[in-house]
């Protein structure tokens, strides 16, 4: 019998030793298909599932995240377990697989038996649990994200992003296009300059509607965040956020007219962090130029807090 089970977001996760004798071939496994059938895993809206059945594609998103064998791998939102099974196969040490709905909870039991001691379940809700707490270094996240959370997830995570190696992430194309995006582009914003700040981003290759069941209306795109070993400029986070806040809050406004809401002589503030010009817009600004403009914050408010 197999040493993983499945375990509820509340109970300790441990590692399991590796059995010499994991199923490793792609036959000692039912097709994906009927193990969806079998358990009733219709996707469901409401958890934003969207399945990706194509051994191939989840192969390359596999493979995007190596290498796999030295680090521990967490995924959210597993499902009936497609990308799973590719991470198992492409060498994957240790998952542990971040799931709430009960009938994908039991087709990952099936391959957790499978593969002996290198997957484990949580039952759980992604955006309660903290993925470090529930593995040890060195980690990487791996996921098809519920687009319905996935934003809110990576927000989440950069609050702790030098735990991970590397996150592989699906997103909507609209927001990796929002995560990569340069000054003056239509994509860029507060999101670009958050994840920017703390990690490179880049886009690896798009997915097609197609490759989905069921397919959704758009196209997605597999995205590669590595976290800078320090940020890119020193900057207070919370007063980075309130700057690029204010800024994009009314982005087709000048700055002297956007930044009014932060409380303090604007032009003071634009002289402090580099002379910009007041009549600049906030997408003309670089991710640096924001940073100083929050160490400008943090002098012209007297705070003591400290960047990331």
């Amino acid at each position: 019998m197999p040493s993983t089970t499945t375990r509820h977001a509340d109970d300790p996760v441990h590692q399991a030793p590796r059995s010499p004798h994991d199923a490793e071939a792609t036959g000692a496994l039912p097709p994906l298909r009927e193990v969806i059938a079998r358990h009733g895993i219709a996707a469901r809206r409401s958890l934003g599932q969207n399945f990706i059945l194509d051994l191939n594609l989840t192969g390359r998103i596999a493979r995007a995240a190596a290498p796999l064998a030295e680090t521990e791998i967490i995924e959210i939102g597993a499902g009936p377990g497609g990308l799973t099974r590719a991470l198992l196969q492409e060498g994957a040490r240790r998952i542990v697989a971040i799931e709430r709905d009960p009938r994908a909870l039991a087709a990952l039991a099936e391959l957790a038996a499978a593969y002996p001691g290198r997957l484990d379940i949580v039952d759980g809700d992604a955006l309660t649990l903290d993925p470090a707490a529930l593995t040890a270094p060195p980690r990487k996240i791996v996921a098809n994200l519920p687009y319905n959370i996935a934003t809110a997830l990576l927000l989440r995570w950069l609050d702790n992003i030098g735990a991970y190696d590397s996150l592989v992430l699906m997103f909507q194309r609209e927001v990796a296009e929002r995560l990569v995006a340069r000054p003056r582009e239509p994509a860029y914003g507060r999101l670009t300059v958050i994840v920017q700040w703390l990690t490179e981003p880049k886009i690896l290759f798009d997915v097609p509607p197609r490759a989905f069941t069921p397919p959704p209306k758009v196209t997605s795109s597999v995205v590669l965040l590595v976290p800078r070993t320090a940020p890119l400029a020193p900057a207070p986070k919370p007063l980075l956020e309130r700057v690029t806040a204010a800024a994009f809050g009314q982005r087709r406004k000048m700055l002297r007219s956007s930044l009014k809401s932060l409380g303090v002589s604007v032009e003071a503030l634009l002289a402090a962090a580099g002379d910009i010009p007041p009549t600049a817009r906030a997408e003309e600004l670089s991710v640096a130029a924001f940073c100083a403009l929050a160490r400008a914050l943090q002098q012209s408010e007297g705070t003591s807090r400290s960047g990331g």
